[in-house]
């Protein structure tokens, strides 16, 4: 029999967090936070972390357990998590997976393809052309051998495409196929949700928790990160809300064209994340229009359990 791992995710400010803790009370049960940024200790009011009392209600797993300054990436969270989902399911519980990282989500309930073995003179090619030629032009390289694969990424996300290529060219074969080979036999049925709100009410929630993120601190937050010692360039803080504090810090910018471009990245990105997660046909999706939508939702996900 099956050991079940509900999934809760969504675009950022769906009411992932709310939702997930009422259901883990309901459960007496944990939470696993698939967030690539709340991970990290200090970063807290521009990642919009569980307060003191919500993690106190709830133990929270992948919340403030690193620095700004330590790497941390999907593969490892894939075999942390999978070690925490193990340990739950042994002390009885189910386990909760809430947050809206996709790539981590999908690397969860999918698995990390490791496969296929690297070749350093390749990969310093793939370098070379991406320091010459930029990111457009390895997406494109890839758009011609490997069009599926492409379809499935961005040119931003340079490395998967540079991954994705390389694989083309060790072995013939597309990336996805291999993924589709590669499976693990975990013995878990995952229960995927998502709350799904109206795009223009999701929005204008954006523009209000922006406002409340910068009344409740989030400048003197940034400040006393940098303060601290650590770099403006880490790749923790190169997140939508901290990049654009940072730019006013510096005198780039205006604090209100600061937060101008907070609410308008912040909206371009939950868009991302819809476009994301809308690719995968597991996820059940609860259509969300109001706060007392959400209430309604641990009942709903329960009714799955039974």
């Amino acid at each position: 029999m099956e050991r079940k791992v509900i999934v809760i995710t969504g675009p950022t400010c769906s009411g992932k967090t709310q939702v997930s803790i009422s259901l883990a009370k309901l459960l007496a049960t944990e939470i696993i936070s698939a967030d690539s940024r709340q991970v990290y200790r200090y970063l807290d009011i521009g990642t919009a972390k569980p307060g003191p009392g919500e993690l106190k209600d709830v133990k929270h797993h992948f919340i403030g357990t690193l620095k700004p300054d330590e790497d941390f990436n999907v593969s490892k969270f894939e075999e942390d998590a999978l070690n925490i989902i193990d340990l739950l399911h042994q002390e009885g519980k189910i386990p909760i997976v809430a947050g809206g990282s996709g790539l981590y989500i999908k690397a969860l309930t999918e698995g990390i393809f490791n496969t296929a073995e690297t070749d350093e003179e390749l990969r310093q090619e793939l370098k070379s052309q991406l320091d010459t030629f930029g990111r457009q032009f390895l997406y494109d390289q890839l758009m011609k051998v490997d069009p599926g694969a492409a379809a499935t990424m961005l040119p931003q996300n340079w490395k998967r495409v540079m991954r994705a290529l390389e694989v083309f060219h060790l072995t013939g074969r597309s990336i996805l196929e291999h993924h589709k080979e590669y499976e693990r036999n975990l013995g878990v049925e995952f229960l995927e949700f998502g709350l799904n709100w109206d795009r223009e009410i999701l929005y204008r929630n954006i523009e209000t928790r922006v406002d409340q993120m910068i009344s409740l601190g989030l400048i003197d937050e940034v400040r006393t990160i940098l303060a601290m010692g650590f770099s403006k360039d880490l790749n923790s803080l190169n997140t939508v809300g901290y990049k654009e504090i940072i730019m006013h810090l510096s005198g780039e910018i205006t604090l209100e064209r600061a937060i101008e471009l907070i609410k308008r990245n912040t909206r371009r990105y939950a868009k991302r994340q819809m476009t994301w997660f809308r690719r995968d046909d597991k996820i059940h999706w609860f259509d969300i229009s109001s706060s007392d939508d959400l209430l309604n939702v641990p009942d709903k996900i329960l009714k799955f359990l039974q």
